[in-house]
C-alpha cells in the first residue's frame, strides 16, 4: 500500500479503494503537454485518484 506523508507536518496517509477494497498503489499521470501529475491508482480496477494534499501541497509517496 503506498504511503503519502506530508513534507511539512509529516502527517502520512494510506488509502483503499471504496469498490474494491484494495489498497492504492502510487502511479503517474502522463498529461497531454508531456508534464507528469503523481496519482494513486486501484491495481483491481485501475480507477484514479490525484494523490493526497497536505498544508498546501503535494504529499510524497513513501512505498
Amino acid at each position: 500500500m503506498a504511503t503519502y506523508r506530508c513534507g511539512v507536518c509529516g502527517m502520512g496517509v494510506n488509502a483503499t479503494c471504496a469498490d474494491c477494497n484494495e489498497p492504492l498503489v502510487n502511479d503517474t499521470l502522463k498529461l497531454d503537454d508531456g508534464s507528469e501529475v503523481q496519482i494513486s491508482k486501484c491495481p483491481k480496477c485501475e480507477g484514479k485518484i490525484k494523490s493526497p494534499m497536505c498544508c498546501g501541497a503535494d504529499m510524497a509517496c513513501e512505498a
